[in-house]
């Protein structure tokens, strides 16, 4: 009996952690990440100062930090493209996860492409999210 294929892409259940990250950045509701981290280690690379939030402390500073940042946002939607740089070694997996945004701040519509690139790791109920770093490739103002 030959072994099955190793996936080359994110399944549905890779797939829950960065969308329900990205349903909590539209709304601000803070249960959207109830289990989308992981209970270990944290790592997150961001935009915004301090840039760098490290384990539990640094998630709780960022949770806070970002609930502010999207509640300053109007109608903030995303919409994942097709993911980029799949790698999976046992309980870790990596992928790259290039991402649109559109929304209004301080009244004046913007978009924003961007990518992040997520590790993460298979906990005892499900894949949680070990390490994410966001970049952002263009942003712009809308008239």
């Amino acid at each position: 009996m030959s072994k099955p294929a190793a996936p080359t892409f994110p399944d549905a259940a890779m797939m829950a952690a960065p969308e329900a990250l990205a349903r909590f950045l539209e709304t601000a509701d803070a249960s959207l990440l109830d289990g989308v981290f992981s209970g270990g280690d944290v790592t997150i690379l961001e935009n915004f100062a301090p840039y760098i939030f490290l384990g539990q402390q640094g998630l709780a500073q960022w949770r806070a930090i970002m609930s502010r940042h999207v509640g300053a946002i109007d109608g903030l939607k995303h919409a994942f493209e097709a993911p980029q740089d799949f790698g999976l070694d046992g309980d870790t997996v990596h992928f790259t996860l290039p991402t649109r945004w559109s929304g209004v701040r301080g009244g004046k519509p913007f978009k924003e492409l961007g990518g992040w690139t997520f590790v993460q790791v298979r906990e005892a109920d499900g894949w949680r999210i070990r390490s994410y770093g966001w970049a952002v490739v263009s942003f712009d103002w809308l008239d």
